[in-house]
């Protein structure tokens, strides 16, 4: 079962998921971090911000969730563009070291492969931030993703695209492609931590964290992680059949216990 952590807000979500990412960067100053876009991870980026001052950040690795297809890596809304501009330089990390899918059309056919190389390569990641869309997609991994997936191209849903138009200036601006860290590779990673907030994620969190496993709700592949955490505030939490255990096991965790322990 994953740990639910039910909060009033999401600044106090960050604040809870920020201080873990501190205590792991100062146990593992070389730490590879699993980096998520989009409104949900921005609380932990927020208070990263006032919490990563005198700690040494320069090994500090990192690999972003997924990235447009055919969008220039300069503009503003690339994930490149996005990481670097809400975590690189916020916090001060080597943008050498912080790694995007290459979404650019020359090379897309193996781009796939070179990323899972790369995080290979670092050593896997140890924690993991995912945001949930509405429809359950985690990363890019859209309704009937294989659970055994790994970083691909894959076409977005007409939901998403209009979920992320507000981005753009239309969804015609949203491109239709993305590549993706897959559900296997998100699995691989030593620990998750899945945030989200508003009425709105609130079906999609709880057919997460309480639904059946189905690749028609990417999201519930949690379940299948051996250390995950949930941090959502009471209106993404609102239909959960165990918050009151939920909140209960929050209440009476021993101070000893680690929100995860990506060693």
């Amino acid at each position: 079962m994953a740990e639910v952590i039910i909060v009033p807000d999401a600044p106090t979500a960050g604040s809870i998921v920020a201080d873990e990412l501190v205590r792991l960067i100062r146990r593992r100053p070389d730490a590879v971090l699993g980096l998520a876009t989009g409104s949900s991870p921005l609380p932990v980026y927020d208070a990263l911000r006032e919490r990563i001052e005198g700690v040494d950040v320069s090994r500090v690795r990192g690999f972003a969730l997924d990235e447009y297809v055919g969008l220039d890596a300069a503009h503003p809304e690339s994930y490149r563009s996005v990481i670097t501009r809400e975590v690189v330089e916020p916090l001060g990390l080597d943008p050498r070291l912080i790694r995007t899918p290459d979404g650019s059309l020359d090379g897309i056919a193996t781009a796939g492969e070179e990323y899972e190389a790369a995080i290979a390569e670092a050593g896997g990641i140890d924690a993991q931030i995912l945001g949930i869309g509405t429809d359950g997609h985690i990363g890019f991994n859209e309704p009937g993703s294989s659970f055994a997936s790994r970083t691909r191209v894959k076409t977005l849903t007409r939901q998403t695209r209009e979920d992320n138009a507000r981005f753009f200036e239309s969804i015609d601006d949203v491109p239709m492609h993305c590549i993706t860290q897959g559900l296997g590779t998100i699995l691989r990673a030593r620990s998750l931590v899945l945030l989200a907030f508003g009425e709105g994620k609130a079906d999609a969190v709880a057919g997460a964290i309480e639904g059946p496993v189905s690749a028609s709700l990417p999201g519930s592949a949690i379940q299948l992680h051996e250390h995950v955490t949930v941090v959502v505030d009471e209106a993404a939490a609102s239909r959960l059949r165990n918050a009151d255990y939920y909140r209960y096991a929050w209440e009476n965790k021993p101070d000893w216990q680690r929100i995860w322990d990506a060693t």
